[in-house]
């Protein structure tokens, strides 16, 4: 979706929503593209995995790859399916990676870099303003910074996806954006994707443009449905 890429990393800090934001990211890609995978990298967190939505994501066709311990989703160990090169070489498949959100998650992409030098690829750091390791420019380039030299790769976007769950307002937006955009201007990268709650979409529809960019919210707006929250939480 940015910049015909075929391959999007996602990283952030734990709580940030960046693997919310994975799975709302693979379904919108597969409203439009014939073939989509979603690759669960994240071997740091045992919580919230986006190969816990494998029901939801192949209704749509999209093939989810995550740990080679079968249904064992839960299963707290780093044990990577085989599988997951397979998306990576086939250049008719797009493909979403939720990466661990530290540097310890980014280790693991070293035995796929050969794929990630071949062809330009996506990596988006997702910032949650609201969380206390990155409500400041001096948290976010710091993970920003363990991330790429583990990694060996230079992050290519950020993405403002700063709530508070359910109690989100569009001031937590607004503020949000107030912090990518500085990080933006500091690294020369861009904000691709400004992340809105769905039950939030409704307001931004209401809010003349002039407001919107008053705001700072001229990027591309991604609804977010809440596949990790049910109702209850």
């Amino acid at each position: 979706m940015a910049d015909g890429r075929r391959i999007h990393i996602i990283t952030g800090h734990y709580g940030s929503g960046k693997t919310e934001f994975s799975v709302n990211y693979a379904l919108k890609l597969a409203e439009k593209c014939e073939r989509v995978a979603i690759i669960d990298l994240d071997i740091v967190n045992p919580y919230f995995r986006s190969r816990e939505k494998r029901q939801l994501l192949a209704s749509k066709g999209i093939e989810v790859i995550g740990s080679s311990l079968a249904d064992q989703n839960s299963a707290d160990m780093p044990a990577v399916s085989a599988r997951a090169a397979a998306p990576l070489q086939d250049k008719t498949c797009q493909v979403v990676i939720d990466l661990g959100g530290d540097a310890v998650g980014a280790k693991i992409l070293a035995r796929y870099r050969p794929y990630f030098i071949e062809e330009a690829c996506d990596v988006f750091c997702i910032v949650n303003a609201n969380r206390p390791e990155t409500q400041d420019v001096k948290g976010v380039l710091m993970q920003i910074k363990a991330i790429e030299d583990i990694a060996g790769l230079k992050v290519t976007g950020l993405v403002n996806n700063t709530h508070m769950l359910r109690e989100t307002t569009l001031s937590d937006i607004k503020k949000g954006n107030r912090l990518v955009r500085n990080i933006s201007w500091i690294l020369e990268i861009p904000v691709v994707y400004t992340c809105i709650q769905s039950t939030l979409m409704n307001q931004c529809l209401d809010v003349s443009m002039h407001t919107m960019l008053e705001m700072g919210i001229d990027t591309k707006l991604m609804p977010m449905q809440m596949h990790f929250r049910e109702d209850w939480m």
